[in-house]
């Protein structure tokens, strides 16, 4: 198991999460976030079965940066109650595990 972790989260549009994804890449508190735009959802809001469309964000960072990124999220985010919901990186790939630690901390990180 590593230190690292994978993020979910929702925004309403592509331009929300562009903006989002910015946010916690320029502050470190993501290495790297994907934006995949049109995920359905279909959930329960307010007593109603609710389907839209979002754009997901797949947040690369460290447990340790956890309650800073959730918090940045939180603040950000145009939703009441965001998604933020964290998944262990379980292995991956050494150069790329290295790469994404020393992003998290180094302007400088190689490969920018």
């Amino acid at each position: 198991m590593t230190e690292n972790i994978v993020v979910l989260n929702t925004c309403a549009t592509a331009a929300d999460a562009e903006r989002l994804a910015r946010a916690l890449v320029d502050a470190r508190l993501a290495a790297c976030v994907t934006l995949i735009p049109a995920a359905r959802s279909i959930y329960h809001w307010q007593g109603a079965v609710e389907e839209n469309t979002e754009c997901l964000l797949l947040i690369k960072s460290s447990r340790a940066l956890f309650p800073a990124l959730q918090l940045e999220i939180e603040k950000l985010h145009g939703y009441a109650v965001p998604e933020v919901m964290a998944l262990p990186v379980v292995a991956g790939s050494e150069n790329y595990l290295n790469w994404l630690n020393t992003a998290l901390q180094n302007p400088e990180a190689p490969g920018e």
